[in-house]
């Protein structure tokens, strides 16, 4: 694999670490199966994309995908929560939606931001090399994201969404809003799958209506994985292991896809992928016959 490929694998795993981190407060902490990152993803990039072009600074058009996205949250929220929707349904619901919404943002099918100055130009102003600006700026992104989510899960508020997560039951019995829980818990997933999505459209240089295709399914390979190969009871043990593995995960394909030996290509992406996730669901909790195997060859 080459050095254009092996940066370029870290860059995509950070971004998306971003949206590992979300997945994992509503996966595994508040045990809701979200799949608005889906329309979150690319609501982030289309808002940022549409107010660069207009001449807003980057900075604040990031901060604007992070409200459009946790504003996605709350929709879904409101869908399950005043509607009674089964929480799947309503995320799924939502993520049809915003295909739409983001067409409306957008007012075509995509944005191209080559001409447009974005986050990463400022970094190089810093003396970064443009080749690694990208790579700079999401590192820190990322660790500050996720320090962020550590502290705020050590918070009182954040024990409460814990509880709601592990026992609504209990949690009401001791007072706590379950429901006001969700909507915390979705609208600061969802904001931070919409920075992650504005930041992947000005690495990329264009924001596009579909690429929220198959996001929750890296996202779930980032979670199940990282926490399955790096386990760990302590927050801030299981947040780095969601973004590691977001990292791992996209190394891992990229190693895949430039391998001779195997003979893929850029359009088996989506196979690689199904086989990734399929032995990251499959893998934890299960110990293989090895040592049995071993002693019956003796």
């Amino acid at each position: 694999m080459s050095l254009y490929a092996f940066i370029g694998a870290l860059e995509t795993g950070l971004a998306f670490g971003l949206v590992a981190l979300g997945s994992y407060l509503t996966f595994r902490v508040l045990d809701f199966p979200d799949l608005t990152v889906e329309g979150s993803f690319p609501l982030g990039a289309a808002v940022a994309a549409r107010l660069m072009v207009a001449g807003v600074d980057a900075w604040t058009a990031a901060a604007a995908a992070i409200v459009a996205g946790a504003i996605a949250g709350l929709a879904t929220a409101f869908l399950n929560l005043k509607l009674r929707i089964l929480h799947i349904l309503a995320s799924i619901l939502t993520a049809i939606a915003l295909y739409s919404i983001n067409l409306r943002i957008m007012d075509r099918p995509n944005i191209g931001l080559l001409n447009v100055t974005t986050v990463y130009d400022y970094v190089e102003k810093l003396g970064v090399r443009s080749f690694y600006a990208p790579l700079v700026l999401l590192a820190v992104v990322v660790v500050i994201c996720k320090l962020l989510v550590d502290w705020f899960l050590r918070t009182g508020y954040g024990l409460a969404l814990r509880a709601a997560g592990a026992n609504p039951r209990m949690a009401r019995a001791n007072g706590i809003n379950v429901g006001r829980m969700i909507v915390v818990g979705l609208a600061i997933a969802n904001g931070l799958t919409g920075l992650s999505g504005a930041l992947f459209a000005m690495m990329l240089g264009a924001a596009d209506v579909s690429m929220g295709i198959g996001v929750i399914v890296v996202a779930l390979a980032s979670v199940i994985g990282g926490t399955a190969l790096m386990p760990s009871r302590s927050i801030a043990g299981q947040t780095l292991a969601c973004v590691l593995g977001s990292i791992l995960y996209r190394v891992a394909i990229a190693l895949a896809l430039s391998s001779g030996a195997l003979g893929l290509t850029a359009s088996d992406v989506n196979v690689v992928t199904a086989v990734l996730v399929a032995i990251a669901l499959f893998a934890p909790g299960r110990r293989l016959p090895l040592p049995r195997l071993f002693r019956a060859a003796k």
